[in-house]
């Protein structure tokens, strides 16, 4: 990791008590504790299977989220909903977090899973910056993530991310360590009515203004049909000058909009 390099810790016996002989698996250290695992982040990659702990009882979740790409840039959206079950846990949840100046992760899942995975990928971006002095590609972050990821695959990790970036790329990793890229992606259980509403208006043509109209009444129309999506819409537009972030509160079908 570069935080050992500058750090001068390779070395060190903190190194070689909690981190396994491939620099490849340095990204957990302690977070193997936040995710439920027994043991050190060692014992758990040399071939332990993963122990995961149950919840006390299921929970059902959804959201809506949805990005594309058009010739003004990328518009990544979604609703502000949190749910727990039948329960609306938290009404005005940030779905759309910033990486860096010129990438926001959309996220779906579980809440937990997806602010650590989160936390996880904007440190290893930032190492990579210091060790490198530059920004990790958007490819090789969703490449970076999935190989995060995949070491959870058949746990209880429920993990969503599509990565929106300014080269235009849209890419979409989940907790199993798939990897798909394409320039329109819609996850959650909201999903099926915003692609009703971005296949028929989505076009490479599209205005700022367009655009943006686009993806709130998407994420609208979802919140609209989908009980576990609604409340307002939070809206990034990834151009080069970097993200900018408007939200858009609904009140009786009306809409106050702040950028």
């Amino acid at each position: 990791m570069a935080l050992e390099d500058i750090c001068n810790l390779r070395n060190s016996c903190l190194h070689q008590n909690w981190l396994p002989a491939s620099p490849a698996t340095s990204f957990l250290m302690t977070d193997c504790y936040n995710l439920g695992l027994k043991g050190s982040p060692s014992s758990y990659f040399q071939g332990n299977p993963p122990v995961t702990v149950r919840r006390p009882f299921p929970l059902s979740h959804g959201t809506t989220t949805l990005g594309f790409v058009f010739q003004g840039g990328v518009i990544a959206a979604a609703d502000t909903r949190a749910s727990a079950g039948g329960l609306v846990a938290c009404p005005e949840v940030e779905k759309i977090n910033p990486i860096h100046s010129h990438l926001v992760v959309t996220s779906s899942g579980s809440g937990a899973d997806c602010m650590l995975w989160e936390r996880i990928l904007t440190r290893e971006i930032r190492l990579y910056q210091l060790r490198h002095k530059r920004c990790l590609s958007i490819s090789g972050t969703a490449k970076l993530l999935s190989f995060m990821l995949h070491p959870f695959k058949g746990t209880d990790v429920c993990v969503a991310l599509t990565l929106c970036g300014w080269d235009k790329e849209l890419i979409y990793v989940c907790s199993d360590g798939a990897r798909l890229q394409g320039n329109i992606f819609s996850v959650g259980s909201g999903s099926p009515y915003a692609y009703g509403v971005l296949d028929r208006e989505l076009s490479w043509s599209l205005s700022n203004e367009e655009a943006i109209s686009l993806a709130r009444e998407a994420v609208f129309r979802a919140t609209h049909r989908d009980a576990y999506s609604g409340n307002n819409v939070d809206l990034f537009h990834i151009t080069a000058q970097g993200w900018g972030r408007c939200v858009i509160f609904f009140y009786h079908y009306g809409l106050i909009q702040f950028s």
